[in-house]
């Protein structure tokens, strides 16, 4: 095991997606070990991987946190392309600007949406990771997740919220089970105030635009996934929330079946958002699979 190194201050950065698109991203430098992309889900901002971010840098890996595209601070396409595609072509230009400048092939970590950018760019670019941690999101999911999901994301997108505490009062009944922040900052860094006075969720509304999707768009994008996962050559890794709704124990053992080689960890007390209910218990499995795959001396 690589033993933490002081250098672990945040720094922000900056990438160019597919379409010229700025990508804002937070980055912690490494020791000299390969870096790693996390990119978090629709909907979230790169704060969510603060806490493993960290911890990742303080064992030598240099870590960037992107905000995807239309989300945070990176920028609105003025095309309004939220498609899937779009996504993944923005993922393998970060990467490969990424390696150019550390020549490395970065190991992606990827939640939900996150991870389906990540696995459709190795898919589309073989070289462009070294190693791939999808974080609950499988190429099959379970429907009525999804669509749990949606509501969530558009309630409140057109009138906002007054304060921070009643956007916490509606994350409360969408994750009764997550204890309820005492400190709302952490929430802040997901909500822009708006010229009206009213915060609202820091991504662009056309997002949702393009997360309305008809049978034929999710055959689309599940065919794809499942092409790229039977293609897939690099260490991987799939972390799923024990109780999540969208990843279910049939939906991994079909992707197991595509991916025998892939590593597989069920987080008990953990639902979708594995990395915000347990943070410890993620952080740990994300961290044995870069440290046995990704030392020194089997850098890709």
């Amino acid at each position: 095991m690589n033993s933490p190194v002081a250098h672990t201050s945040m720094q922000h950065a900056s990438f160019s997606g597919f379409e010229g698109n700025v990508i804002a991203a937070d980055q912690w430098p490494g020791e000299g070990l390969c870096p790693i992309l996390l990119a978090p889900g629709g909907g979230q901002t790169r704060h969510a991987w603060g806490s493993t971010g960290k911890r990742l840098a303080q064992l030598g890996y240099s870590v960037t946190s992107i905000d995807q595209r239309g989300h945070g601070e990176s920028e609105w396409p003025a095309s309004g392309d939220y498609s899937y595609s779009a996504f993944a072509k923005d993922f393998v230009c970060v990467a490969q600007q990424l390696k150019s400048t550390t020549g490395q092939a970065p190991v992606a970590i990827g939640a939900s949406l996150g991870g389906i950018a990540g696995l459709c760019a190795q898919g589309r670019v073989s070289t462009a990771l070294s190693g791939l941690v999808l974080v609950d999101i499988t190429p099959s999911v379970k429907v009525v997740g999804v669509e749990k999901i949606l509501r969530f994301m558009a309630a409140n997108i057109e009138e906002g919220f007054a304060t921070l505490e009643d956007a916490s009062d509606v994350i409360a009944r969408y994750l009764p089970n997550r204890t309820r922040p005492k400190n709302l900052d952490g929430l802040a860094k997901n909500l822009r105030l708006d010229e009206d006075g009213r915060y609202r969720w820091h991504w662009d509304p056309r997002f949702l635009e393009c997360r309305q999707p008809g049978k034929t768009q999710r055959d689309d994008l599940q065919d794809e996934m499942i092409v790229a996962a039977k293609s897939l050559a690099i260490p991987t890794l799939l972390v799923r929330g024990k109780s999540s709704e969208l990843v279910s124990e049939d939906n991994v053992r079909e992707f197991r079946e595509l991916v025998p080689q892939a590593e597989f960890i069920d987080v008990t007390d953990a639902s979708h958002m594995v990395a915000g209910d347990r943070n410890d218990r993620f952080s740990d499995a994300v961290e044995g699979f870069v440290q046995r795959n990704f030392t020194k001396n089997q850098i890709r």
